[in-house]
């Protein structure tokens, strides 16, 4: 073996670990871009979780409240009680049904996907595939 031969071994040697070193901390840096972006969406689920908490303990005490009030004066405006207590009943349910939507829509998966990390990922696979299309 030649000593041009073994110097061009070692660089290819050296060059391949260089590589995996970079590879190595490219992938290490996305998981922890994947982990803090992830900490990020929970935090915010989490948000999203206390608010509905918040609307259905609020809703709960002012329903008991406004719901006899209404029904009262509904009942004193002449419509039965029975009525009353059904249109009341309608109106507070279409309400709540607002609020679960919203908190439901919040809380959705793809909203909790880490969407930055996937797209890294995409990018730099296309860079290491070659396809500079995006890049």
């Amino acid at each position: 073996m030649s000593g041009t031969e073994h110097t061009r071994t070692e660089s290819t040697g050296s060059l391949l670990s260089e590589a995996m070193t970079h590879v190595s901390s490219l992938v290490r840096g996305e998981v922890d871009l994947a982990r803090s972006e992830i900490d990020q969406n929970l935090r915010r689920a989490a948000t999203a979780v206390g608010l509905l908490i918040a609307a259905v303990v609020i809703a709960l005490t002012a329903l008991n409240v406004l719901s006899a009030a209404v029904v009262s004066g509904l009942t004193e405006a002449g419509i039965p009680a029975g009525w009353s207590a059904l249109i009341v009943g309608v109106v507070l349910g279409v309400i709540a049904a607002i609020l679960v939507n919203k908190g439901t829509n919040d809380l959705k998966l793809s909203s909790l996907a880490p969407s930055r990390t996937a797209e890294n990922l995409k990018r730099d696979a296309r860079t290491f595939t070659g396809d500079s299309n995006d890049v």
